[in-house]
């Protein structure tokens, strides 16, 4: 079955691996990779393989599948990043700026700094660094659950 997708959208690119990015993981339910301009190391994005803009527009079908790989990929970002916990968010059209669904996942320490929804943005050194951080985290990554 072939997924919906929109030509123009970035992230619909990053899922059919027509835009370069830094993934974590590609299944099914959805695609994970670094966010570009990473409030801290390791700031995971996690899309829906589906084009869909906002969380009212995920079918409820999918919900159960996509926000398991987002509670998935939130616990590896912890442990293979040994961070103290995690920022899990998303914006729905106000402040979204790619309009496709996403969930970002960022790693927390205790005093790293961050305030309330103040995200200060920055970018990986190079490639070899964010290379390193999507490995450490796809290599935390539990399988997917599969239902019986």
């Amino acid at each position: 079955m072939a997924v919906p997708r929109v030509a123009d959208c970035v992230f619909c690119g990053i899922v059919a691996g027509s835009v370069p990015a830094f993934v974590v993981t590609s299944e099914p339910d959805g695609v994970a990779f670094l966010d570009a301009r990473p409030v801290f190391p390791g700031h995971v994005l996690v899309v829906p393989a589906s084009h869909v803009v906002t969380l009212v527009d995920l079918p409820v079908a999918a919900l159960a599948g996509y926000f398991g790989l987002v509670q998935r990929v939130t616990a590896a970002v912890q442990t293979g990043l040994e961070t103290d916990g995690s920022f899990v968010a998303m914006n729905n059209v106000v402040s979204q700026s790619v309009p496709h669904l996403h969930t970002h996942v960022v790693p927390r320490r205790r005093k790293d700094g961050l305030r309330g929804f103040f995200w200060p943005r920055g970018r990986y050194a190079s490639d070899a660094e964010a290379t390193g951080y999507a490995s450490r985290i796809a290599a935390a990554l539990a399988p997917p659950v599969t239902a019986p």
